[in-house]
């Protein structure tokens, strides 16, 4: 079986031109819009607070620094993005089970209860969104997507932050 390097070929500069256009319109798009779905939950959840309640609700109770570090962002940055959570009901603190002393961030019943709104609320913007698309098509672009996403986290992590000296 081929691998990936052995199928590689030059890309079209145009072809790149292309892409980094269309994402930009996107991100645009998406801004603009919040892809914050439709209905009533429309747009009454912010990207991260969805990304973090998310996360706990896949992946269960962990601490601010395992958060952080699955998200790829920084933990001072998680710890300002949940305290309205807390606050709000929708994020729990609880002790560690294993070690008393540390401290984990769980979703509550209340913001599992909302985090299933706001996804059916996104869910049914994005069934609108591609009404036109064949079941293969919306497969094929979420394989891509995700491809793309999991590439640019990869090469973005080993770049120096914006304005750090090269």
């Amino acid at each position: 079986m081929p691998t990936s390097s052995d199928m590689t070929t030059p890309t079209d500069p145009a072809v790149l031109d292309t892409l980094q256009h269309q994402v930009a319109v996107f991100a645009r798009r998406a801004e603009q819009s919040r892809l914050g779905g439709v209905g009533q939950a429309r747009n009454s959840m912010d990207r991260a607070a969805y990304l973090l309640l998310n996360r706990l609700d896949q992946e269960g109770p962990m601490g601010v620094k395992a958060l952080a570090a699955g998200m790829g962002i920084d933990s001072s940055t998680v710890t300002r993005q949940v305290a309205p959570l807390v606050e709000s009901g929708l994020v729990n603190r609880a002790t560690h089970p294993e070690d008393g002393r540390a401290v984990v961030l769980q979703l509550s019943e209340r913001g599992r209860t909302r985090l299933g709104e706001v996804r059916a609320s996104r869910r049914a913007l994005m069934e609108m969104v591609t009404d036109e698309w064949t079941e293969e098509e919306r497969a094929v672009f979420c394989t891509l997507l995700t491809r793309f996403n999991v590439s640019l986290a990869a090469v973005t992590a080993t770049m120096p932050p914006p304005g750090a000296a090269s």
